[in-house]
């Protein structure tokens, strides 16, 4: 769910100078990619299509190159401390190998950022954060790391690839030979992949389609990327950007920060009670306890077009009366279900499932209804 926040595409209009580069840019220009300021970096957005290579990755594989995500080391015999401090998520419960999804709850009752964090070992952890906010979340975590652990930002030496889709396992499984299919949801390897040695193999897809994630130090970006393509030559392996990782992971409800969670939304009134464990203590763990007790005023829900329209970001939803209830968070036409969905906050009353809403649509109140997410079915 937390792999990265990629906004409405009318946002993406950062200033080209100054924009960091990942490592494949030039493999990605070559490949005819409509590269877009995004996060501080320049970043393929699609390369011949949304739809097309948002179908590719639901029926076949394709590769992301998401390398602009953050990655932190917390490390020492503190940095679990750390970590259970800073994150809503019980992390005690991590062993060697296995992953879990978290949020960084502020002291507002809002949410600095939503992470994955991996345990190496018992003592080494890896947090990798959204590209945004990377500056943001190292500063936020650095600002409670009292004990001292170890902290190392490898962001800028680390390369990251999402293979996904059905085709995934058995494309990956020709570069090593560790059985991928034996990796559990949330779970990683590390070892050799492609000939390089120390590459995290990860099982924490975005796209619920399938597949994996490749960690690599970037200067084995190239021969990486050129090995993942020959191994899935057969199956009609393509690239995929950022435009189809947004409409895949919209189709399976996964939050997306800046969007659907920010510093202004807590991850109760979010949906995210399951990485909110109150058998800890942590950042704000108070308040957000009672938030979970006595509820929200708001929900943040999922809902398809009953009438003809596109949902888009920070369009108005409404009630029956043409009230103001909330606005919409992500919004597209789902390529798959060849239907508009989208995910709003609403006001609790018409939070349940089969409620009737209303977007605002070009001055037009067009009707929706509230659905249980994801909304594709597996």
């Amino acid at each position: 769910m937390a792999f990265e926040t990629i906004q409405p595409l009318h946002m993406l209009t950062e200033e080209k100078e100054g924009l960091k580069h990942i490592a494949l840019e030039e493999t990605h220009q070559s490949l005819g990619a409509k590269m877009v300021p995004f996060a501080g970096y320049n970043m393929p957005l699609q390369y011949v299509g949304i739809n097309a290579e948002h179908e590719n990755v639901r029926n076949g594989v394709g590769v992301f190159d998401v390398s602009h995500m953050g990655e932190f080391i917390v490390r020492g015999p503190h940095a679990l401390d750390l970590i259970q401090r800073v994150t809503s998520n019980d992390a005690s419960k991590l062993t060697a190998g296995k992953a879990q999804y978290s949020c960084l709850p502020n002291t507002e009752g809002g949410i600095v950022d939503d992470l994955l964090v991996y345990c190496v070992d018992e003592h080494t952890f890896m947090l990798v954060v959204n590209a945004s906010n990377i500056d943001k979340d190292w500063n936020w975590i650095a600002s409670h790391n009292h004990q001292q652990a170890e902290m190392i930002n490898i962001s800028d030496r680390t390369s990251l690839l999402a293979i996904q889709g059905p085709k995934a396992t058995a494309t990956l499984q020709k570069l090593c030979t560790h059985d991928l299919a034996s990796i559990p949801y949330y779970s990683f390897i590390k070892g050799s992949f492609a000939g390089v040695d120390n590459v995290i193999i990860s099982n924490t897809g975005y796209t619920g389609a399938g597949g994996f994630e490749v960690y690599f130090d970037k200067e084995h970006s190239e021969k990486i990327w050129q090995s993942i393509f020959e191994a899935g030559q057969e199956f009609d392996i393509k690239p995929a950007g950022l435009g189809c990782r947004d409409t895949l992971r919209l189709e399976m409800g996964f939050c997306l920060y800046g969007n659907d969670i920010n510093d202004t939304t807590s991850p109760i009134e979010a949906g995210l009670g399951w990485i909110t464990k109150f058998t800890k203590d942590f950042v704000n763990a108070s308040n957000l306890k009672e938030q979970k007790e006595k509820g929200t005023t708001r929900k943040l829900v999922g809902f398809e077009m009953v009438d003809k329209g596109i949902p888009r970001h920070d369009y108005e939803l409404l009630d029956a009366h043409g009230i103001k209830i909330g606005i919409v968070t992500s919004g597209t036409m789902s390529p798959t279900l060849q239907k508009p969905i989208g995910m709003g906050y609403v006001s609790k009353e018409l939070s349940a499932e089969g409620s009737e809403i209303f977007v605002s649509i070009r001055g037009n109140a067009l009707k929706a209804k509230v659905v249980k997410i994801p909304f594709l079915k597996k």
